[in-house]
């Protein structure tokens, strides 16, 4: 056995993950860590784990790959004793969508280590398995107010594969993530290697946003060819959209912000310039120091949102 798959253990027997005309599935991999704004990434694919059906694999050895100590796993402790340890997982499963179409994900905690070694097992398990395009599902926290539609920055080293719409203007350098890693690594390798960043209201980016996770799931399904279930997540997201409104109103200087945010979005819109940005527009946005103090209370009020979301994560 060498190094790269010793770093995970395949199920046998196989689960089946060609379709009956022996096409090859599309891999889509989500990984929690880094780039996950709203936590869109871990919405995402625990949707699709909880709607339908899922098969392991393969499960890649954790202890290989995470740091414990930069992120520690929760433990329950109870009266006089543990109770329980939410081990940390990192798993490869075949998916069939709503017609049945099987489909590959991986998810799980991103590695801290050896990430060269990772996306070298993934990239050949891939080949193994007949992938055909992997898609890659990120999010990042922009100035955007949660009232106006959400943007997605798509990429990929084959521009045909990027809706004009969906490209950014200009360079940029940004920190590297295992799932840019692995989309860099098998283009390089001449396999069709794709991903989508979805921008999330920065002030929402703590707390979990299922208009982002809808949003990822609505490019992935049109990229690969998918009917996957969106139901439960747009109620999950018009709840959670109620939920910010009712906190905001009557309170004019977050009120105010929002606005700001708008018309900032409203312009960018409106001027439908290539070289517009977000980032940099004619209108400057709030500080850093300002929008900081008028939503750390906002922030804190909002621990509510998880437990509306969760139990709707599981419904069709």
């Amino acid at each position: 056995m060498d190094a790269k798959s010793s770093m995970y253990e395949l199920e046998f027997p196989a689960p089946q993950t060609s379709s009956g005309d022996g096409v090859g599935p599309v891999l889509v991999h989500g990984l929690e860590g880094f780039s996950d704004a709203g936590h869109a990434v871990r919405l995402a694919t625990q949707h699709l784990r909880d709607t339908l059906e899922t098969e392991l694999v393969a499960s890649f050895d954790v202890d290989e790959l995470i740091d414990y100590r930069s992120r520690r796993p929760t433990m329950t402790f109870k009266a006089d004793h543990f109770s329980d340890y939410d081990a940390p997982e990192l798993n490869l499963y075949a998916v069939k969508d709503n017609a049945g179409v099987p489909f590959l994900l991986l998810s799980g905690l991103e590695p801290d280590l050896r990430w060269e070694k990772f996306t070298t097992a993934v990239r050949l398990l891939a080949e193994q398995l007949g992938v055909r395009r992997t898609i890659g599902l990120g999010s990042i926290p922009m100035a955007i107010p949660h009232t106006r539609p959400l943007g997605v920055t798509a990429h990929s080293s084959d521009k045909s594969m990027v809706p004009s719409d969906q490209s950014w203007s200009g360079e940029l350098q940004v920190p590297g993530s295992v799932s840019s890693l692995l989309e860099f690594r098998l283009a390089q390798h001449g396999h069709d290697s794709m991903g989508f960043s979805v921008h999330v209201p920065h002030y929402l980016a703590q707390t979990d946003y299922p208009a982002a996770a809808e949003t990822l799931l609505e490019n992935v399904s049109e990229a690969g060819d998918l009917d996957l279930p969106l139901a439960a997540l747009g109620q999950a997201a018009a709840r959670v959209r109620e939920q910010v409104d009712e906190h905001i109103t009557g309170n004019e200087e977050v009120q105010s912000v929002v606005h700001a945010l708008e018309r900032q979005y409203d312009t960018y819109v409106a001027a439908q310039e290539q070289q517009s940005t977000l980032l940099a527009g004619d209108e400057p946005l709030p500080s850093g120091d300002e929008l900081g103090a008028e939503f750390e209370r906002f922030l804190a009020e909002q621990s509510g949102f998880d437990s509306d979301t969760d139990d709707t994560d599981r419904e069709n």
